[in-house]
């Protein structure tokens, strides 16, 4: 128990829970908790969550009010905001939010970028 670990299907996919209890080899029961990461206590299976690194010391079965004093106690959640895996997440989110003009302007920006290495990558070749 007090693992952190990324949801990777259900309602709450690409969220962060914690498991709090180990019910059998297939399930275990998490919690956010709701007020730090959207997360509502319920059980889930094993193969639906992504296991972290990050681990924060908590009994089994804690409750939510011990859960949350931990995390803010370790730094879990700031820890796993500064993992490349976490912005990896952040950048597709903000990817799958753009509009159309902003979509328009990252494309005019990746031309003007690879404009400038190829004349950079010819200059050095002669």
């Amino acid at each position: 128990p007090g693992r952190l670990a990324l949801i990777t299907y259900g309602p709450y996919e690409g969220k962060m829970c914690t498991i709090v209890d180990i019910v059998d080899q297939k399930r275990v029961v998490v919690d956010g908790p709701k007020t730090v990461t959207g997360v509502a206590r319920h059980m889930m299976p094993i193969k639906r969550l992504s296991l972290t690194d990050f681990k924060c010391a908590i009994g089994k079965g804690a409750r939510e009010k011990t859960l949350k004093a931990a995390l803010t106690r370790d730094d879990v959640m700031k820890k796993w905001s500064a993992t490349a895996w976490a912005k990896k997440i952040a950048a597709k989110e903000v990817r799958k939010n753009m509009t159309d003009f902003e979509r328009f302007k990252v494309m005019v920006a990746r031309r003007r970028r690879s404009h400038q290495v190829k004349s950079v990558t010819k200059k050095s070749k002669k």
